[in-house]
């Protein structure tokens, strides 16, 4: 073998080594990807600050709506974030009936939660469904069986074309319409002007949120949102 012969074959080796070597660096070196986590929101009770602000009078849609005594409700009913207790994925709305909450899931483990009062149609259905329909200030139209009950009604019936939009609107501010397979449960989350009925059941009406906590519902809430409606407990935590 020659001289330049050897010489070459000295260099393809101990190029060939140092490039072995600074792959296995690279290797060595190399750390997994850090797969970010979504942030836990602050967890805190709303201050007196908050709560004057979120129940103020306000002004919608060419409507005027007057401030919530909220003094008056039970704190645990105000609009307020929690531990998410409902295991769902976020966006999911979940109506909680026995302990009168209505939950928005978030990223990160939390959740919007709204104390509600349910009419005697809150109590009729549970299972999962859709926000097929959304609608700011609607009109109220009684379906027959309600005027069948209470003829007085009759005025504001399907075939009347229902009652108005306005703050004595029993539907409120706001109305969302759940479907399930593609079929209207006749299942309403809905504003009322009726504060004093949140967190009771009531003779008439669905799941009412006051005035205020529905416009802020509606924001959050899109169309075709998932829906879970449970009339057992979620758990203990629920209720805290």
């Amino acid at each position: 073998m020659t001289l330049l012969q050897r010489v070459s074959r000295r260099s393809f080796i101990l190029g060939t080594l140092s490039a072995a070597a600074a792959l296995a660096g690279c290797q060595t070196n190399s750390t997994p990807a850090v797969v970010p986590q979504a942030a836990r929101r602050p967890i805190v009770p709303p201050d007196e600050a908050e709560l004057q602000q979120r129940y103020a009078a306000l002004e919608d849609g060419g409507h005027s709506l007057p401030a919530i005594p909220y003094q008056q409700i039970d704190p645990k009913y105000y609009r307020q974030r929690v531990l998410d207790p409902t295991g769902e994925k976020p966006g999911t709305v979940v109506v909680d009936t026995p302990n009168r909450f209505l939950y928005v899931v978030e990223p990160g483990g939390t959740a919007m939660r709204y104390g509600v009062g349910l009419g005697r149609d809150g109590f009729a259905w549970e299972g999962e469904g859709i926000v097929h329909w959304r609608q700011p200030w609607p009109r109220w139209k009684v379906p027959a069986e309600m005027v069948a009950r209470q003829p007085k009604l009759a005025r504001f019936s399907v075939e009347n074309g229902g009652m108005d939009p306005g703050i004595k609107n029993p539907l409120g501010a706001r109305a969302l319409y759940i479907f399930k397979d593609g079929k209207d449960t006749l299942y309403r989350l809905h504003g009322s002007p009726e504060w004093q009925s949140i967190g009771k059941a009531t003779s008439s009406g669905c799941v009412r949120l006051v005035n205020q906590d529905v416009i802020d519902l509606y924001q959050r809430v899109p169309y075709h949102a998932r829906i879970v409606v449970h009339q057992g407990p979620l758990g203990a935590r629920a209720t805290a």
